[in-house]
């Protein structure tokens, strides 16, 4: 893990910035360092496509929404993203309701484009950076995403919270918000600060992240936005020996686990009580302690993808946790009510 970032440079014409996001800056032109490469953007950004719920709330976080020309992916996540950032979800044009194609890309003329591996680039529609810088635009792909190494599927490169903080940096430099994003980590790093300190249990308990489930079951390891969620909240996952960020483990696997609790990533594919009766019909998996005790917790998709939000998700885990006297009484209280019902 590299050391966290706590300097934010401002960045000016002609200057370097130093800071959690490496920045070069000169006449309408930007280079940051993304995914181990230096990539230029037009600085700053007017025309920006941002595909997903998380990296929406960025934008959204950092007041850039005015450079916003389309979005994909949002359904899901604007009830959550209209509790926390106001009717400016509303304004906001969305062209696909999941990832986009290539040709509805094109179609909205952007000059930077965000999203990130397995959050809408893919090789298979030829919607990637390198085809789309063929195209003259810009590609900022979301470090949580990054490929730990050329021509495999693994991601994540960083701490998670190193790489939310990162993205921060960079997408408040290509939009011209370098104030608001320096405001946003500065706010992180209290909040996940207050919630780190907060008492622990003698013994961690242990807790397993349900995406969605059929022959196996879609989760988080080590290098996803979860597991930093967890540790913070004082919990462990119980997929933290797995080096990905997304993946998919077997039933067995849960099972071994047998977790103090079970938290849900909330989205309309398969639902939160869908997940719950096939939870309760399983053999085996109905006698595991989360599953007796009906220690569930469902928070929507945009808190658990790496964004602003993650900190949102932690301080209620938290309070879910000590509810459920896994964790002794603190003083964190949760800035936000996301339960999905």
């Amino acid at each position: 893990m590299r050391r966290l970032c706590s300097v934010f440079g401002v960045l000016t014409v002609g200057l370097v910035a130093v800071g959690c996001g490496s920045s070069t800056v000169t006449e309408g032109n930007l280079t940051v360092r993304n995914c181990g490469q230096e990539v230029k953007f037009p600085s700053p950004a007017r025309r920006m496509f941002v595909n997903d719920g998380n990296m929406i709330s960025m934008a959204l976080a950092l007041g850039a929404q005015d450079s916003v020309v389309a979005v994909s992916s949002l359904q899901r996540d604007a009830e959550t993203l209209r509790r926390h950032y106001g009717d400016s979800v509303d304004k906001l044009k969305q062209v696909a309701p999941e990832y986009p194609a290539r040709e509805t890309v094109l179609a909205q003329r952007p000059d930077v484009m965000v999203a990130g591996w397995s959050y809408g680039w893919d090789e298979a529609a030829d919607l990637t950076p390198d085809s789309l810088r063929k195209n003259g635009i810009a590609a900022y792909t979301l470090t949580e995403s990054c490929r730990r190494h050329a021509g495999e599927h693994a991601r994540g490169i960083e701490a998670p919270w190193d790489a939310l903080r990162e993205d921060l940096t960079n997408l408040g430099a290509i939009t011209g918000h370098t104030d608001r994003a320096t405001t946003l980590t500065a706010d992180l790093d209290r909040r996940l600060d207050a919630v780190r300190h907060a008492p622990r249990a003698a013994r961690t308990p242990n807790v397993f992240v349900f995406d969605s489930a059929s022959d196996t079951v879609f989760s988080s390891g080590k290098f996803g936005a979860p597991q930093a969620i967890l540790e913070a909240a004082g919990a462990r996952n119980v997929l933290d020996d797995v080096a990905d960020t997304w993946t998919a483990v077997s039933w067995e696997r849960v099972a071994a686990a047998d977790p103090d609790a079970i938290v849900f990533v909330d989205y309309p594919k398969q639902t939160f009580e869908q997940k719950v009766e096939l939870l309760r019909a399983k053999p085996g998996i109905n006698r595991l302690r989360a599953v007796t005790e009906g220690r569930f917790l469902n928070l929507p998709y945009a808190l658990w993808c790496s964004g602003p939000l993650n900190i949102d998700a932690a301080e209620q885990i938290r309070a879910q946790l000590e509810h459920w006297n896994l964790l002794p009484p603190s003083a964190i209280r949760p800035q936000s009510d996301d339960t999905a019902r």
